[in-house]
């Protein structure tokens, strides 16, 4: 099955809901990470996530999610845009812990303790910015907790990647709902009981079940529209551009030491692993561009030219020995 995101309106205006299948994406992310189980269940959870917290955006937006806890996996850093596209990263991908309940212990590995932050590009002046303390560190929870907190949208979200007794992907994909105004309480009573109620979405996946038929099951006997089917995937938004830059607020000794040493400079993407070499002639040109008495190098930004929502230097890694 093809990784895809449906959204649906009820006719009555008062839910909006969004599920997703991202077996592909969570698959790619985990073999580019070489994540272990437990990192690949946590960083898979919060790639289905973002895709859907992207889906919520307007064209050309795009979101960034860091979990930050003060378990072994450290953080998670996630960036989705409109268009489906989401990429990410953790920070010690070796995790794997012992199952809990027969499920990838999410909460053990990124700790109780920490903080969600929701940064937003609405193609506004500043980047909107959101952070609330994880409530359980499973990943949906917490972005659900964002959501009806900061944003004052009550809202569900339920997340699930099954991994493998060989540790490749076997099923990824999970549901957004929120309440819309006016909220109809006897409705969401309803429709949160059964979320409470509905049974592994993993399994759900694993039988071949598709985000429709998990819509379906939730909004029985309350009508509602499909308004869009959007294909998801594992896409960075990494560039050699962008890696020059970063290069530049090393600042000329470093540039100048790298393009004297044999080999030249390389750039590593943290979210997508993709290494851009530069050539000793590539870096001493980069000194003689810092040497000219130009303005400062620009913000990274993306083919619009707005800003990016990541720090470059953030989520590139520069090998200065090489």
């Amino acid at each position: 099955m093809d990784d895809y995101l449906v959204r649906i309106l009820t006719k009555a205006g008062t839910f909006r809901g969004l599920a997703c299948v991202s077996t592909g994406v969570v698959a790619e992310a985990a073999r580019r990470h070489g994540t272990l189980p437990t990192a690949t269940a946590a960083l898979g959870r919060a790639l289905t996530g973002g895709a859907l917290m992207g889906a919520l955006l307007k064209t050309d937006q795009r979101v960034a999610l860091k979990f930050e806890g003060n378990g072994p996996l450290g953080k998670i850093l996630i960036e989705a845009l409109s268009t489906g596209a989401v990429a990410g990263t953790v920070g010690n991908p070796a995790v794997d812990l012992p199952l809990l309940d027969g499920r990838p212990d999410v909460a053990g590995a990124l700790g109780r303790t920490g903080l969600l932050t929701v940064t937003k590009d609405l193609r506004l002046k500043q980047p909107y910015q959101g952070t609330v303390r994880l409530t359980s560190s499973e990943i949906g929870e917490d972005l659900a907790m964002y959501l009806t907190e900061s944003e004052q949208v009550p809202s569900a979200v339920r997340l699930d990647v099954f991994v493998e007794q060989d540790g490749t992907v076997g099923a990824a994909g999970g549901f957004l709902i929120q309440s819309l105004p006016p909220q109809d309480e006897t409705a969401i009573h309803l429709l949160w009981e059964r979320i409470g109620n509905l049974s592994s979405l993993s399994d759900h996946f694993c039988r071949g079940g598709t985000p429709e038929q998990l819509l379906d099951v939730l909004f029985v006997g309350i009508p509602f529209e499909t308004f869009e089917k959007r294909v998801i995937s594992f896409q960075c938004t990494c560039s050699r551009e962008k890696c020059e830059q970063a290069l530049l607020t090393q600042g000329k000794d470093a540039l100048r030491a790298m393009a004297d040493r044999e080999g030249g400079g390389t750039v590593t993407c943290a979210f997508c692993r993709e290494v851009r070499n530069f050539s000793q002639e590539e870096m001493g040109s980069l000194v003689d561009a810092l040497s000219e008495p130009v303005a400062p190098p620009p913000a990274p930004s993306d083919e619009s030219g707005k800003t990016a929502v990541l720090d470059i230097r953030r989520t590139l890694e520069i090998n200065k020995n090489t």
